[in-house]
C-alpha cells in the first residue's frame, strides 16, 4: 500500500512513535527513526523495522537545533529519497505553575514541540511538492482542546500545533499533500506509569486502583488509549483513503472530549 514511500518519524524509539514506525513499515514504507537511546536499543529498533521487509535507519538529531533538523531531513532524503510521510511526534514536557516554571524548560518545549515541526515541514514540503504527494501528521493532544493546571508548556505548544496544522493544510489544499493533527487521550507511557506508582506509594493502593482513579476523571472508556490504535489512525491518514482528510484535528481519546 505504501511501497516505495518513506517516512520520517521524530521521537520514534518507543511509545506511539515506534508503534507508528511499525504500522507504516507493515504497509511497505521505509522508515527513518529519530530519538535518543543507547546503541543497543537503537540497533534493536532498526532491526525490528527491517524485519518487516523495508529499509530502516536512525538519526539522532537534537530537535532543539534547526541545523540538526536540516541534517535529519537531508539524511532521510539521502537514505530513503524522502520523506514522503512526516510524523512530528517528539515531545518534551515539564510540570509546574506558571510563576515557578523554569524559563529554560519553556524555551526547550517551544523548540521541540512547536519549532521543530515547523522546521521539518518547511524543509520537507519542497520534495513532497516535486513528487506531487505527501502526508504530514502532527502529534497534538486532547489537551489541544482544553486546559489543565501546571502544564503551561504542554498546553501552549499542543494548542499551537493545531494552528500550524491548519495553516499548512490550507497552503497545500490544491495539492495531493495533506496535513492533519492527531489528539490522543491518555496512553500508558513510562511517564504515566511512574505517576501511577507514585500514587501507589503515597496511598498504599494497588496498581489497578491507581489506574482506575487516574482514568475515572479522564477517559469515559476507563481504559488507556492503545499506542497501536493511534498508529493505526496515522497509517489510515497516510493510506489511499486518507487523501480528503486535511486540516483536521482527530481525537482518539475513549470519549474524553465528547464529555467536555
Amino acid at each position: 500500500m505504501l511501497n516505495g514511500k518513506s517516512a520520517l518519524i521524530t521521537g520514534s524509539l518507543g511509545g506511539i512513535g515506534f508503534a507508528t514506525a511499525k504500522a507504516l513499515a507493515g504497509l511497505g514504507c521505509d522508515v527513518m527513526l529519530n530519538g535518543f537511546a543507547d546503541a543497543d536499543t537503537i540497533a534493536a529498533r532498526v532491526a525490528e523495522i527491517q524485519a518487516l521487509g523495508v529499509r530502516a535507519a536512525h538519526h539522532n538529531a537534537d530537535l532543539r537545533d534547526p541545523a540538526r533538523i536540516a541534517a535529519l531531513i537531508e539524511a532521510t532524503a539521502a537514505t530513503h529519497g524522502g520523506p514522503d510521510i512526516l510524523v512530528n511526534n517528539a515531545v518534551v514536557r515539564y510540570f509546574g505553575a506558571v510563576e515557578n516554571f523554569a524559563p529554560e524548560h519553556w524555551d526547550e518545549a517551544l523548540a521541540v514541540n512547536l519549532s521543530a515541526p515547523f522546521h521539518t515541514i518547511r524543509l520537507s514540503l519542497p520534495a513532497m511538492k516535486a513528487k506531487g504527494w505527501g502526508r504530514i501528521v502532527n502529534m497534538a493532544s486532547i489537551y489541544s482542546h482544553f486546559a489543565t493546571v501546571n502544564r503551561i508548556d504542554y498546553m501552549t505548544t499542543k494548542t499551537a500545533l493545531l494552528g500550524l496544522t491548519r495553516a499548512v493544510a490550507l497552503e497545500c489544499a490544491h495539492t495531493e499533500i495533506t496535513c492533519n493533527a492527531i489528539c490522543p487521550g491518555t496512553v500508558l507511557t513510562p511517564a504515566i506509569e511512574w505517576r501511577l506508582r507514585q500514587e501507589m506509594q503515597r496511598d498504599g493502593s494497588s496498581f489497578e486502583d491507581a489506574e482506575a482513579n487516574f482514568l475515572a476523571i479522564r477517559q469515559p472508556s476507563r481504559r488507556f488509549v492503545k499506542d497501536d490504535n493511534v498508529a493505526g489512525l496515522i497509517a489510515f491518514l497516510c493510506g489511499p483513503h486518507g487523501g480528503d482528510i486535511n486540516g483536521a484535528s482527530l481525537p482518539i481519546d475513549g470519549g474524553w472530549l465528547a464529555g467536555r
